[in-house]
């Protein structure tokens, strides 16, 4: 089962979808403005992917 959200991207602002992935237990939120992805586990939280233009990594 999968549940669909409008939220605001935290990259860019824009609105994005959030799509919890019940099966897979996890939360995907995505942003086609800017490109973003990220994915987390939603009973730990953990990021399992993560994909963020724009967004310096830490070194």
């Amino acid at each position: 089962m999968r549940t669909f959200q409008t939220v605001r991207c935290p990259n860019c602002g824009s609105l994005a979808e959030r799509d919890h992935l019940l099966a897979a237990q996890h939360i995907r939120t995505q942003c086609e403005t800017c490109d973003y992805l990220m994915i987390t586990c939603s009973q730990t939280g953990r990021v399992v992917e993560a994909y963020a233009p724009g967004i310096p990594s830490r070194r």
